[in-house]
């Protein structure tokens, strides 16, 4: 057997595992790859789909923001207001080296609506740019609806000053748990790792916004994602037994996301990661890998179960689940074998990691090491079908062959095609379909 697919499902959850569990003699490492989907068009029962959402505004309003910028932020807030859902709150933030409340938490009525747009008329730019400030004006209003699916948008068009790293590392484990933020970049003078720093602590996104005129289309796809949420605080929970050690534990798509850090212990053999919220369509998929102690010819084991647990009508409940295994065998045919799904993801991996490598390298001068590097991912987006990945990469390489990753660096490439790879390479295709 070279892979195994089990699925079982609770509501509108079903979970898929795909691995090969045969391990040849003397090996203790166990990949699989779990899909979890949900699909549904009724809310689900006793969940968090009747429950209000919160959606904050965070909005930079630094003296590089003057002109077109805050204009066009200005009219893209006005519009996120008016498409807001009436059975929904919300509130605007503005910041540049302090955060002012510009609206505070208020209901979705068209009355509160006016207001909220008579407010965004007055905001002006001036100032530095302190984004723990703005996070900590920001969790003050969340904590007001701690019930709601919480949701926030982050527009910057600058670098955090470099004074606030500690302050804004400190404000950042307040807000983790309680409120998800989708961070966006405007133009090319801001830095992605600060924003992505922000958005992999609080389980959101960030992206580049190359034209200030681009801004409103992209804040009207964070709303209507935000608005699609249906379930609230969801949590993958691993079990494991004595004596096996998790090396990672990642959702590898739609995007790669590592949650080994979040870590939420609950008994010895048992730990949480946090996934946010969930909307009533939606599907990921997590990659284990875990370290047991090996068997001998024969045995089986359980190495690990996965399930995805929520509180539905207040009780903590497990709404998707599957079983990772273990038998070693002496028969190369079978142990030989890599599922499919595994090495896709672990391509992905290795696709997200080269890109980062090559780009660091180019920006050091290091030629050979970037060619060699974002060579090596035009291969791996070739070979996996990361269509949109390839695209990206022939901005910045001229490719001669895809297939080998034989490819040239561009001598001019500008600087918003760059970010552009840079913020989108951890984005993931999905395995082909057999």
């Amino acid at each position: 057997m070279n892979s195994q697919s089990t699925s079982q499902s609770r509501s509108q959850f079903t979970a898929e595992l795909f691995q090969n569990s045969y391990l040849p003699m003397g090996a203790s490492e166990v990949n699989a790859i779990m899909t979890v989907t949900a699909n549904s068009d009724q809310a689900i029962p006793g969940g968090s789909s009747s429950s209000e959402r919160l959606f904050g505004m965070i909005c930079d309003v630094s003296g590089s923001m003057t002109g077109h910028k805050i204009e066009a932020a200005k009219a893209a807030l006005i519009k996120v207001v008016q498409l807001l859902p009436t059975d929904s709150s919300f509130f605007i933030v503005t910041g540049c080296g302090h955060a002012n409340l510009v609206v505070p938490v208020l209901a979705a009525s068209a009355e509160n609506k006016q207001q909220a747009v008579r407010a965004i008329g007055q905001i002006k730019a001036s100032g530095g740019t302190l984004i723990s400030t703005w996070l900590t004006a920001a969790l003050a209003e969340f904590k007001k609806k701690p019930a709601a699916i919480r949701q926030a948008l982050l527009l910057t068009d600058g670098q955090n000053d470099d004074s606030d790293s500690s302050r804004l590392a400190t404000i950042l484990q307040q807000c983790e748990g309680v409120f998800q933020c989708d961070c966006r970049g405007v133009g090319t003078d801001w830095r992605v790792k600060q924003l992505q720093q922000i958005s992999n602590q609080l389980l959101g996104s960030t992206d580049i916004i190359p034209e200030a005129s681009g801004l409103e289309a992209d804040f009207q796809t964070i709303l209507q994602q935000a608005m699609g949420k249906s379930l609230n605080e969801v949590s993958l929970r691993l079990w494991m037994p004595q004596g096996a050690t998790l090396l990672f534990c990642k959702q590898v798509s739609p995007e790669i996301v590592d949650l080994t850090p979040r870590a939420q212990p609950v008994t010895a053999q048992i730990t949480d990661y946090p996934t946010g919220a969930w909307s009533r369509i939606e599907s990921r998929d997590y990659h284990f890998c875990i370290q047991v102690k090996p068997g001998n010819l024969g045995d089986e084991m359980l190495a690990g179960r996965a399930s995805l647990i929520c509180k539905i009508d207040g009780t903590e409940t497990k709404i998707a689940e599957a079983r990772i295994l273990a038998i070693w065998t002496d028969d190369e045919a079978k142990s030989a074998k890599i599922d499919r799904h595994v090495a896709h993801y672990t391509g992905q991996a290795e696709l997200s990691d080269s890109i980062q490598e090559g780009i660091e390298a180019r920006e050091r001068g290091q030629i050979d090491v970037a060619t060699a590097k974002l060579g090596r991912a035009v291969q791996l987006a070739h070979e996996s079908g990361n269509e949109s990945t390839a695209k990206l990469l022939r901005q910045v390489v001229d490719i001669e062959d895809a297939a080998t990753g034989t490819v040239r660096l561009k001598r001019n490439v500008a600087k918003a095609d760059s970010m552009a790879l840079e913020t989108r390479s951890t984005k993931t295709t999905r395995i082909p379909k057999s």
